[in-house]
């Protein structure tokens, strides 16, 4: 049987990221190089493509949990292991990026570090980015789980949190698990409250993200933080 080590250098997924940026490859090609090896009668490529056929794509084999992951043949805790701390070392990234940075003005940015924190998850989750004078993150923490409704977002308990770390702006995120971005009416009701809670004590509200399956939604982007 022909491994890779066998092809045309130009065809390796290792030599192409390589002489030409990992931009250029497929899925299937970056999968390879991250699983570095295939298992009987199988080039780590043609593993790579059978499992983004059978989970249906990229993001659903990155987000699926151990015991499934596990299961599939050539794989097992230590790859599981290693493919978690890839991920976890993205939000990192992304995180100080927006550390170092002002988040107010890398909308992008912001948006790709909170779908890497809430797109997966399967209940609503309440999360605030916590920012400095120059809008840099200070911090980011997931306040509250369940229903987001006027009835669980305690707008005491946001202020306390904010005072407590010295921000002088925040950014709300929530998931929709049901994956559809569109802010609710109760999201609306929500976002205003905590906004006019968090003006008593001279802090800004300067966005609202709402993480959906296939887009993130903006408040700000949207113009509706003034409604």
């Amino acid at each position: 049987m022909q491994t890779i080590k066998d092809w045309p250098p130009a065809d390796r997924p290792r030599e192409k990221l390589l002489d030409r940026g990992a931009n250029t490859l497929s899925d299937t090609e970056l999968l390879a190089i991250f699983l570095r090896t295939g298992c009987a009668g199988k080039s780590a490529v043609d593993l790579a493509r059978e499992l983004l056929q059978h989970f249906g794509g990229l993001r659903p084999l990155l987000e699926t949990d151990e015991t499934t992951f596990c299961q599939i043949h050539g794989l097992g805790r230590a790859t599981y292991a290693h493919l978690q701390a890839s991920l976890e070392i993205a939000r990192r990234l992304l995180a100080e990026t927006l550390q170092r940075g002002n988040a107010f003005t890398n909308t992008q940015a912001v948006k790709h570090f909170v779908a890497s924190k809430l797109r997966h998850r399967q209940q609503e989750v309440f999360g605030i980015l916590f920012l400095n004078s120059q809008h840099q993150l200070l911090m980011f923490e997931e306040l509250f789980v369940g229903t987001i409704d006027e009835a669980s977002v305690y707008p005491r308990e946001v202020v306390k949190k904010a005072l407590a770390v010295n921000a002088a702006a925040v950014i709300f995120t929530h998931n929709h698990p049901s994956g559809i971005a569109e802010p609710s009416d109760a999201d609306k009701l929500i976002t205003q409250r905590l906004k006019n809670a968090l003006g008593l004590v001279d802090i800004r509200v300067l966005d609202h993200m709402i993480v959906g399956d296939k887009q993130v939604v903006s408040f700000a982007e949207r113009g509706m933080l003034s409604i």
